[in-house]
């Protein structure tokens, strides 16, 4: 009898952290003249109702499967977002700080979104050079991806052989991602509010498992 050898699921290696990348729901909007509020230079915007369902409808995704742990960041938005699911599964959220989102400097508290919208040139810049630091003031995307890929180290290390929720936000996916994948820097910006993405961490190599999963959302 001829022996058959059939295609195969992925399944984590042994010693692997399996991490689901969820970016926050959707947030409040910004308006000109206004800030949001501030946390250690950041802005803080606390989540929107469509934010807050979205935050529910990834609890209701997520809470059969076998999570050990739920990491958020130091801004609320993250807290939100994973409040539901931490009811669900009775945990506590750990802080992972080098996880929050990109220093827009000059252009945080929500001025960011008005600039893109009106296409400034600093923002054109920006996506051109998929450099962070062409807006003033603002974080580079070398610093962005040095704490990102520490902080997502810290988390494989200790959840090695587990699956974790990571509630971020849309720029520290989109440096997850092209750190594991060897993408263009900007590559995976875009992760829609709510999304789960997925990072396989084995010692030092990092798989792509999923972006920007919204069937959750439909």
């Amino acid at each position: 009898m001829t022996r058959e050898y059939h295609q195969t699921r992925f399944s984590p290696p042994p010693g692997a952290a399996d991490l689901l990348l969820i970016r926050h729901g959707r947030t409040e909007a910004a308006r000109p003249g206004e800030s949001f509020p501030l946390k250690d230079g950041h802005g803080d915007p606390a989540l929107h109702p469509e934010g807050e369902a979205q935050a529910v409808a990834v609890a209701e995704r997520l809470k059969s499967d076998p999570i050990a742990a739920i990491y958020v960041t130091t801004l609320r938005r993250t807290h939100q977002t994973a409040a539901p699911l931490a009811a669900h599964l009775g945990l506590t959220p750990r802080v992972e700080p080098d996880l929050r989102e990109v220093h827009l400097g000059d252009w945080d508290g929500g001025l960011y979104r008005i600039k893109s919208a009106e296409n400034a040139p600093e923002f054109q810049r920006a996506r051109t050079l998929q450099e962070w630091g062409e807006i003033p003031n603002a974080e580079t995307t070398a610093a962005l991806h040095a704490r990102v890929h520490a902080g997502l180290m810290r988390i494989a290390a200790v959840h090695r052989d587990e699956r974790v929720a990571v509630v971020v936000h849309g720029g520290v996916v989109g440096a997850a991602l092209a750190l594991a994948s060897g993408a263009q820097p900007f590559a995976f910006l875009g992760a829609a509010n709510g999304s789960i993405s997925r990072l396989v961490i084995h010692g030092e190599r990092m798989i792509v498992q999923g972006f920007n999963d919204c069937a959750h959302l439909d």
